[in-house]
């Protein structure tokens, strides 16, 4: 089936790669072989997409991310600029025989720049990754994190504004956003 997408003339677009409706695919960026790109995406400058790749309709990759196999976006993600997605634990140059360990980026999630996300973690939905940090374990729902290693910081409303006074409760996270008045997020 064709679709209907955007293809910068200096980008590199695979035969066998899949790329959705109204998605962008700016200068210079290469999208490799069985990767699939949902719907109203945009991958910016100099974007890696690595064959078996999977993501979602409306992400957006700024300049320079670099997103490996073994790595599956939801939609809705943003992905800050120069974000980096490795995809084994213990790679060597002299080794052909690579394990891909699979790393899982949920709805709404948002990474930001210059981040190093390691192989084999779940990022979860809606939850925010503050710039430069280094991900080393799953980031649960709705958490903010930062650092390196990043830890858990706070928590943040689907919106994206940081939550106060948050309690969590079973499977419930409480807290009041200043900003759309969500009061309750299941994580």
């Amino acid at each position: 089936m064709e679709t209907d997408f955007f293809k910068h003339e200096t980008a590199i677009v695979e035969n066998g790669s899949k790329i959705g409706n109204n998605t962008k695919v700016w200068h210079f960026s290469h999208v490799r072989e069985n990767s699939s790109i949902g719907n109203n995406c945009i991958l910016g400058k100099s974007v890696y997409i690595d064959k078996n790749v999977k993501i979602g309709d409306f992400v957006k990759l700024q300049n320079n991310v670099s997103v490996y196999d073994g790595v599956t976006i939801e939609k809705n993600v943003f992905v800050g600029p120069h974000v980096v997605f490795t995809n084994d634990k213990s790679p060597r140059a002299f080794n052909e025989n690579w394990e891909i360990v699979k790393t899982l980026v949920e709805e709404g999630s948002s990474i930001g720049a210059n981040s190093t996300i390691i192989c084999g973690i779940k990022i979860g939905k809606f939850s925010m990754i503050g710039a430069g940090s280094v991900v080393t374990k799953d980031v649960p729902a709705f958490c903010l994190v930062y650092g390196n290693p990043a830890r858990i910081m706070g928590y943040v409303c689907k919106c994206g504004k940081i939550l106060k006074n948050t309690e969590k409760e079973d499977n419930f996270l409480k807290g009041l956003c200043e900003k759309c008045g969500d009061i309750n997020f299941e994580i």
